[in-house]
């Protein structure tokens, strides 16, 4: 497996980062104005449609809602058995009333953090979620900003979060890309949380609720994640499923229907778990290429990926592939050990079949005069590569 991938190598080269790379896409298409399909295990990404293009989340975005719970509930902030009052606010913006996705919890009721969270995840309650973030922040605004800088910790850097439902606000944004790797966070960061996606109902107020995800009963190994709706965005679903023997997270978004959202989700996760074969490449901190430094104590930096690196392959196409690495030059020091620099793009036939981020694999401190004069004068004659 592995001399397959070192004839991949002998054809990598560094170059400048193009400005909104699109993929390729062999045969496969989707009605989707928004879409990714991601392996959960290297962050590789198989299929982009307007990946980075700005959408609205809908309930998705209760996602990241669910991201900052998880975190109090990890960090010991908050327990399942802490109780949480149903506001006004709670009640009427997201009660039965408001005609949206509700717990039909009750005005001036106590409900448990734990029941509260079943219902966001199940039954998308609006007002469950407003409980929520009141019961952690005081308020909705200030709970949005706590869930603004948990996305920028994670790396989300297209999400703009302003409330804790995704109901519709004109300063709410985020990509489908972002969308992924938020659920990929969820996956990896809280498994002991996870299952609770997979749930098929939950009853409160002696009204019982289907999961709004309806993949989960089609024996496709979907376990998750949220769907989300508005009139003005469409349908949309963010997918984890482990078809074909590995972990796949599917953002797609802007659908006219519930049943064209289903339809165009099954088949991309479908197409993605049969039409690639998975190949090893390199193991986890191994040495995927080198990026240059301009001024640094050493010349270049080892690029790594997230754990091991395997190869999605069409299948019946070995024989086709060729690869870059891209990053934007010239870097300066000081590199630090993680930083995400660069990013390994595979090719099939010159069409773009797969990207994987790379990472600095040491850190890499100001070098002396004699090494940055030595980098300007390089830079000065042959500019730099």
């Amino acid at each position: 497996m592995h001399k397959i991938f070192l004839i991949v190598v002998s054809f990598v080269c560094l170059s400048i980062f193009g400005m909104g790379t699109s993929m390729a896409q062999l045969d496969f298409s989707t009605k989707a104005r928004f879409a990714i399909l991601m392996d959960s295990g290297s962050g590789t990404v198989l299929f982009q449609s307007a990946a980075d293009t700005p959408m609205e989340p809908a309930s998705m975005a209760k996602l990241m809602t669910l991201a900052v719970v998880f975190d109090y509930l990890a960090t010991g902030r908050l327990s399942l058995s802490d109780e949480f009052f149903i506001s006004e606010k709670a009640w009427r913006e997201g009660g039965a009333s408001s005609g949206g996705s509700t717990m039909f919890a009750e005005l001036n009721s106590k409900v448990s953090v734990e029941n509260l969270l079943r219902s966001v995840i199940i039954q998308s309650g609006n007002d469950a979620s407003i409980a929520l973030a009141e019961g952690i922040a005081g308020s909705e605004d200030t709970f949005a900003l706590i869930m603004n800088e948990m996305a920028e910790d994670i790396g989300l850097t297209a999400s703009n979060f302003t409330n804790s439902t995704g109901l519709p606000d004109p300063l709410m944004r985020t990509t489908a890309r972002d969308m992924a790797l938020l659920g990929r966070f969820i996956v990896k960061t809280y498994p002991e949380f996870y299952p609770i996606f997979a749930e098929p109902s939950f009853e409160w107020n002696r009204i019982k609720q289907n999961n709004r995800n309806v993949l989960l009963d089609d024996g496709i190994g979907v376990d998750g994640l949220k769907t989300g709706h508005t009139e003005a965005a469409g349908y949309g679903i963010v997918i984890s499923t482990t078809e074909g023997g590995r972990r796949l997270i599917a953002v797609l978004h802007g659908f006219d229907t519930m049943r064209e959202r289903a339809e165009e989700a099954r088949k991309l996760i479908t197409w993605g778990a049969r039409a690639f074969e998975q190949i090893p490449a390199f193991a986890a901190n191994e040495a995927v290429g080198y990026a240059n430094i301009y001024g640094g104590e050493k010349p270049n930096v080892a690029l790594v990926a997230d754990g091991e690196l395997e190869l999605y392959l069409p299948r019946g196409g070995r024989r086709c592939l060729s690869a870059n690495i891209v990053y934007q030059a010239p870097i300066r020091p000081p590199v630090i050990e993680g930083d995400k620099i660069a990013e390994l793009r595979v090719y099939c036939n010159e069409q773009l079949i797969q990207t994987a981020p790379l990472y600095a694999g040491e850190t890499i401190e100001d070098g002396s005069i004699v090494r940055k004069a030595i980098d300007a004068l390089k830079e000065l004659t042959l500019g730099w590569l």
